[in-house]
């Protein structure tokens, strides 16, 4: 039975089942990775990744740092360039291990739909409770707890989600076909705002057809700006860089709703604009990430690197192919870093 009696306007809640965690992912199966695999035509690939260590600084969110990276410790020794023979005299092996603390959604990354919820009262109470996809509820589904600290009831001693997690995106297998709109052709590089009458002229201008199942993918030139500043992000640039979708347009939320795709990806930091056009009680501040992981099961993707792709695409007068783009299978995260790959 559904943990809900009644769901947002315009979600999906329950349409996959009382218990699903995919959302619009049910959606990509085997005849969408086919249809991936027959973009095919060169076996030519592409990293979508920016390095994990960018954008560098704090600038895009004070919460999530750069990646520390050391060696494994044992006995108070570093285990990097470690000679073998301290341990087996005759031994001539040298070995280097090393591990990181790394802030999930700091670089090129996936949002599971754990990260973003809303207060909404799901049983008609009248009292508003938190809760995420599918009526999955903060506390029973989603701990609350204190910065740092571990729930020895959850995965492996850590504090997780214990539904919506992460994971199921890199079960799912996360590939399928991409199809890129590239809105620096169109737009440029500055800010510029993308609701639905831009969304569609770009589509209409390059001939492009989205069918169910598609992944799609937005290149703004935000992340190409972010390796240019080479590790030293500057706001004020960054704020007047690259388009950003409208997440106040009601039109291209329907559009989103209809258009059948199953994921969202830009290079973009958080895919909308934000602080959103919205207003008046009980209004989201993000309001794309309100509807498309709150009430649609549908994943979102951050910063990703798209240049070269797109040069090429547009060189060989194409807009899609295959994209393989698993995060990590880390049980109960509510986001990931990706190394996305586009074949052609």
């Amino acid at each position: 039975m559904p943990r809900w009696t009644q769901r947002p306007h315009g979600a999906n809640w329950g349409d996959f089942g009382p218990d699903d965690e995919l959302g619009r992912l049910n959606w990509l199966g085997q005849e969408q990775v086919l249809k991936g695999v027959r973009e095919v035509r060169e076996g030519k690939t592409f990293c979508l990744s920016l390095p994990l260590e960018l954008p560098g600084g704090s600038v895009l969110n004070v919460r999530r740092k750069a990646p520390r990276l050391f060696a494994t410790e044992r006995d108070g020794a570093a285990y990097m360039n470690f000679s073998m023979d301290r341990l087996e005299p005759d031994a001539v092996d040298v070995l280097s291990d090393d591990e990181v603390i790394l802030s999930l959604q700091y670089s090129t990354q996936w949002d599971s739909f754990a990260h973003v919820g809303a207060q909404f009262d799901v049983d008609g109470s009248g009292t508003a409770q938190k809760v995420y996809y599918n009526g999955f509820r903060a506390g029973a589904d989603i701990p609350e707890a204190l910065p740092g600290t571990v729930d020895h009831h959850c995965h492996g001693g850590l504090l997780g989600a214990r539904k919506l997690g992460i994971q199921n995106y890199a079960v799912k297998g996360m590939q399928g076909r991409g199809v890129l709109l590239d809105f620096v052709r169109h737009f440029g590089t500055g800010r510029t705002l993308i609701g639905l009458e831009e969304l569609q002229s770009v589509l209409a201008v390059d001939q492009i057809q989205i069918e169910r199942g598609d992944m799609l993918v937005l290149r703004t030139g935000f992340a190409e700006k972010i390796v240019e500043m080479a590790g030293h992000p500057d706001a004020e640039v960054l704020d007047q860089t690259g388009a950003v979708l409208d997440g106040s347009d009601e039109g291209l939320l329907s559009w989103i709703s209809t258009s059948g795709i199953t994921v969202l990806c830009a290079d973009n930091y958080a895919v909308e604009a934000y602080p959103a056009r919205t207003s008046g009680p009980h209004h989201s501040l993000l309001p794309l990430h309100h509807h498309c992981l709150f009430k649609l099961g549908l994943p979102l993707a951050e910063l990703w690197y798209l240049r070269e792709l797109a040069d090429w695409l547009a060189e060989h007068g194409r807009h899609h192919f295959l994209l393989t783009a698993p995060p990590l299978r880390l049980t109960g995260a509510v986001g990931s870093p990706v190394t996305p790959i586009a074949t052609v």
